[in-house]
């Protein structure tokens, strides 16, 4: 496996991952060092919970740090969003053709994907169907649970 996949963000993503690295290092380590002293005062190490916990603490720490280190490295910054064409951090408007319901989606790389807040990674299904199309075109969007069309009616 690469260490070279590109990571595709926005700029509000790249923000999100710096803040969050920047409370992980600066914040979460020192605290968890503290806490690591703290236990290890206790005593005897190998019935000491608090120890153990502070411990385990610090390997997600340092796992997330690494990741996310690793995330901005391979940044790439989703800068120019085409308008005539739907692309990564567009905003698309589609509707459903067998049920004509509505959804509009905006289309991010998969580290900020947020099904919750309507955002969905380039890599599923849909944005992989929707990538490159125009308004007005019907897509069929083939995914685990069968195929089905969509009509894009906006990009913004």
């Amino acid at each position: 496996m690469s260490d070279r996949k590109p990571v595709y963000l926005t700029q509000e993503g790249l923000d999100e991952l710096k803040i969050e690295l920047d409370d992980l290092i600066n914040v979460k380590r020192p605290l968890n060092i503290q806490s690591i002293k703290e236990a290890r005062s206790l005593g005897d190490l190998s019935e000491n919970a608090d120890y153990d916990a502070a411990k385990n603490e610090q390997a997600q720490l340092e796992a997330r740090i690494k990741t996310i280190e690793k995330m901005l490295e391979n940044a790439i910054i989703i800068k120019e969003v085409p308008k005539d064409r739907v692309g990564l951090g567009s905003l698309v408007a589609i509707q459903y053709i067998d049920d004509e319901e509505d959804d509009e989606y905006k289309i991010v790389g998969s580290q900020e994907a947020d099904p919750f807040a309507s955002k969905i990674s380039n890599e599923s299904p849909i944005a992989k169907a929707l990538l490159n199309h125009k308004v007005g075109d019907i897509v069929t969007v083939d995914s685990p649970n069968g195929s089905y069309d969509v009509k894009i009616t906006a990009i913004n």
